[in-house]
C-alpha cells in the first residue's frame, strides 16, 4: 500500500483513511525532510501550512514532528492557510520552502501533501524526483526520526506563525485598491469553504461593499467540490444577481484558484481572465513582456503577445512550468486554463486571491463590466471560442486510442487543413484558420480530454465530434 505514494501534477493526493494516513504522511515528511537537510538547507526551516479538510491541523502536526525529528526548525502556521500565503511565507522568512497539506479542489475524501521549495512556487520534477528517490530510501529502511512538539519547542524547532498580514500587505502592493474603492463595488464572495475564508474580505472590505456566502469551515465542502467551475457557482450567481452586484468572486479549497461571475450573472472563463489580465497589464498599467500559458491554454493570449510585441511560452499542463518560465523567461503573466495565474511582482505561484482581486480592479478602473471589456478585447484581437470535453472510457478502449494517438495527424479537420501537430503534452493539432484541438489522456482515469479552441460554437462542435469518431474514443458526442 505505501508504495502507491508517488508525486503527480501538483504533489501527492489520495483517500484518506485509504493511502492518505498517518503512517504514510509521516513517509513523506521524513523524504522531504531527507531531501532538504540533502541539499544543505535544513537549518533554514520549513514552513508548513493546511487546508480547512479533516483532520488539516493534525496531519499538519505530524509533519511537523518529523521535520523537527529531522533538526529541521518548524513554521507552522497558526491555522488553515491558503497555499499562496503559505508559499508567500518562505520569502519573508527565508526558509528551504514549505510543506502544504492540501487536496486543492478534489472531493472531501481526498487530502494530499506538496513541497514547495524556496523559490515560492511549484516543484520542478528535477526536484520531485529526487524527494521520490529518498521516499523509496524510506521505504526500504523503514527509519524515521520524530520529535513530539513539546520537546521541539523547548529546543526552538517549533514555532507558530501567522502570515496572513504579511501577505496581505503584499497583494495591496500589486492592486490598486484606491480605485477599487473609488468606484464603491458591490461583491459577493465565495470561498467555497475553504482555507480562503477572511482574505478577500480583509483585502477589499474597506473599499467595497461585500456580501459573503459558504464563509465558515466545512470538511465536507457543502456536499459539492471546493472547485469554482462555473457549474459549481450556482449560489454565488444568485447572490449576484439578487442585490445587483458588479461580481462574484471565488476561491477553490486552498485558494490558488478562482471562479469569476460577472454583474448579469455569467461565468467569466479562466481563459477569459487571462486575456483581461494581459490586456490590463499591457495597456493600462503599461507592464511589458512575455506571457507563459500551458498548452491547453487560449492562443488568444498569443495573439495579443504578438500585437504587443512579446514573446508567448507555451508549457506542459501543469504550474509548476509556469512558474519557471516565470521565474527563468521574464514572463508578466503566468496562467493556466484550469484556473491558476500569477504576475510578474508576486511569487511564481498560482494565487486565486490576487486574481479575484486584480479582476475587481479592471472592473472599478473601466467602470465596465469585464464581458464589456472582453468584447473590446474581441474587436482589436478576434473572438475565441474555447471548450474542454471529458470523455470517459474503459480501460480497454484507454489503451487501443493511445495506440492510434502517435500516428494521428490528418490532413484535415472538420474540412479545415491541419497545418501542425505539437506533442508537448498530450497531441495537439493546429488548424490552418487558428483553431486547434488538444486530445490529453488522464493519468489515472480511462479518460480523456479534448481541448478545442476555434472562431465559432457550430465549429468547435463539428471539431469535437470528428476526433471523438476518428479515434473512436467514444461511440458518439
Amino acid at each position: 500500500m505505501m508504495t502507491m505514494i508517488k508525486f503527480g501534477t501538483d504533489g501527492w493526493r489520495a483517500v484518506m483513511a485509504d493511502h492518505f494516513t498517518f503512517a504514510n504522511v509521516e513517509i513523506v515528511a521524513q523524504s522531504i525532510a531527507d531531501y532538504v537537510n540533502g541539499e544543505g538547507m535544513g537549518s533554514r526551516g520549513l514552513i508548513v501550512g493546511y487546508d480547512n479538510r479533516f483532520l488539516a491541523e493534525h496531519f499538519a502536526a505530524r509533519v511537523g514532528e518529523v521535520l523537527a525529528g529531522n533538526n529541521i526548525p518548524v513554521f507552522l502556521t497558526a491555522g488553515a492557510c491558503p497555499t499562496p500565503v503559505t508559499a508567500y511565507a518562505i520569502t519573508t522568512r527565508q526558509t528551504a520552502g514549505a510543506i502544504m497539506l492540501t487536496a486543492s479542489h478534489n472531493p472531501p475524501e481526498y487530502n494530499g501533501i506538496k513541497f514547495i521549495p524556496d523559490y515560492a512556487g511549484p516543484a520542478v520534477p528535477a526536484i520531485t524526483d529526487k524527494i521520490e528517490g529518498y521516499l523509496h530510501k524510506v521505504l526500504e529502511t523503514g527509519r524515521i526520526r520524530k520529535l513530539a512538539s513539546d520537546e521541539a519547542l523547548a529546543q526552538g524547532l517549533w514555532n507558530k506563525v501567522q502570515p496572513k498580514d504579511e501577505y496581505l500587505r503584499h497583494i495591496a502592493g500589486l492592486v490598486d485598491l484606491s480605485a477599487i474603492k473609488k468606484a464603491g463595488l458591490k461583491l459577493v464572495l465565495d470561498p467555497m469553504y475553504g482555507a480562503g475564508i477572511g482574505y478577500l474580505e480583509e483585502l477589499l472590505g474597506e473599499a467595497c461593499e461585500i456580501t459573503a456566502i459558504h464563509n465558515y469551515r466545512d470538511p465536507l465542502f457543502g456536499g459539492a467540490l471546493p472547485e469554482p467551475t462555473g457549474n459549481n457557482l450556482e449560489d454565488l450567481r444568485a447572490g449576484v444577481l439578487k442585490a445587483g452586484c458588479d461580481l462574484g468572486l471565488a476561491l477553490d479549497g486552498d485558494a490558488d484558484r478562482f471562479g469569476i461571475i460577472d454583474s448579469d450573472g455569467s461565468y467569466i472563463s479562466p481563459n477569459q481572465v487571462l486575456a483581461l489580465l494581459y490586456y490590463h497589464l499591457a495597456r493600462r498599467k503599461g507592464i511589458s513582456g512575455p506571457v507563459a500559458r500551458t498548452v491547453a491554454t487560449t492562443h488568444l493570449l498569443d495573439r495579443m503577445a504578438e500585437g504587443f510585441g512579446q514573446k508567448i511560452k507555451e508549457t506542459p499542463v501543469g504550474f509548476k512550468y509556469i512558474g519557471q518560465m516565470m521565474r527563468e523567461k521574464g514572463c508578466v503573466l503566468g496562467g493556466e486554463e484550469s484556473g491558476g495565474l500569477s504576475i510578474a511582482g508576486h511569487i511564481p505561484e498560482k494565487d486565486g486571491i490576487l486574481a479575484c482581486a486584480l479582476m475587481a480592479e479592471i472592473r472599478a478602473v473601466t467602470g465596465e463590466t469585464l464581458q464589456d471589456n472582453l468584447e473590446k478585447i474581441a474587436a482589436e484581437f478576434g473572438r475565441l471560442y474555447s471548450e474542454r470535453l471529458d470523455v470517459h472510457t474503459s480501460k480497454e478502449k484507454k489503451e487501443q486510442v493511445l495506440g492510434k494517438l502517435p500516428a494521428y495527424f490528418p490532413s484535415k479537420i472538420a474540412g479545415i487543413p491541419v497545418t501542425g501537430r505539437l506533442t508537448v503534452d498530450g497531441t495537439k493539432l493546429l488548424l490552418a484558420e487558428g483553431s486547434w484541438v488538444l486530445i490529453r489522456p488522464s493519468g489515472t482515469e480511462p479518460l480523456f480530454r479534448i481541448y478545442v479552441e476555434t472562431n465559432s460554437l457550430d465549429l468547435l462542435k463539428k471539431i469535437q465530434s470528428e476526433v471523438v469518431r476518428e479515434l473512436e474514443i467514444a461511440d458518439a458526442i
